[in-house]
């Protein structure tokens, strides 16, 4: 059995988090299990929850561009292992992954027992690679990935209105902020970006990874 332990998952489909969730139920009722759906979801769970001894998530998730967002993920859980749990794996993929900062690829087309094999391996300290990939790290060693740079959810609302063209004042009216605010934001992301104007922070945000669903979310009422 797994020891008891807190466990992030994080997967924008329902049905397979609801399944992933039994299984490792089954491996012990004692397992915490946090969800997330897509990638902001998963970076803000961690970051204000605390305890996690593993991360699972599945790499095509909305928000972000997978391998930015999966780097992103990484970088704010430190030490806690990840693992992505994928429909996908070719040999470019799971590089690319490890190249991120994570600890193991779990095929989904794998059965409950290896699941649990995987996940007590990468819990113990070691890395846990498809049987195609096995020796791949003597051959071909990993190039890391940088995560992207952090922004804040009104950042982002920002970079989203500002890759659509929008004025400071406009975005103020969008967001029901005063403009002054919005320049301070924008002032914010052009040195997260390391942009010198607003072309630029599109530019950097896009060959991040940050501007694969630019649309902002307006629907919040917080007003910071």
């Amino acid at each position: 059995m797994l020891d008891a332990v807190k466990i992030l998952l994080a997967d924008d489909h329902a049905l397979f988090r609801d399944g992933l969730r039994q299984v490792l139920v089954g491996f012990d009722p004692d397992i915490c299990v946090v969800e997330a759906a897509d990638y902001p979801q998963a970076i803000a769970k961690a970051g204000t929850e605390r305890d996690f001894s593993l991360a699972l998530v599945d790499l095509a998730m909305p928000g972000m561009e997978r391998f930015a967002g999966l780097a992103a993920l990484c970088d704010r859980l430190g030490d806690v292992p990840v693992v992505v749990v994928s429909a996908h794996e070719s040999n470019e993929d799971v590089r690319q992954a490890m190249g991120c900062g994570a600890s193991g690829f779990i095929p989904k087309a794998l059965d409950s027992q290896v699941i649990r094999s995987a996940l007590k391996k990468v819990l113990s300290g070691e890395t846990y690679l498809p049987p195609s990939m096995v020796g791949w790290e003597k051959d071909e060693p990993i190039i890391e990935i940088s995560p992207p740079p952090r922004l804040t959810p009104r950042q982002r609302d920002v970079l989203g209105f500002i890759a659509q063209g929008f004025s400071n004042k406009k975005i103020a009216t969008e967001l029901n902020l005063a403009e002054g605010t919005v320049k301070l934001h924008v002032a914010a992301l052009l040195k997260a970006l390391g942009a010198n104007n607003r072309t630029e922070a599109v530019f950097e945000a896009t060959n991040a990874g940050l501007l694969v669903a630019p649309a902002p979310d307006i629907s919040r009422s917080s007003n910071s």
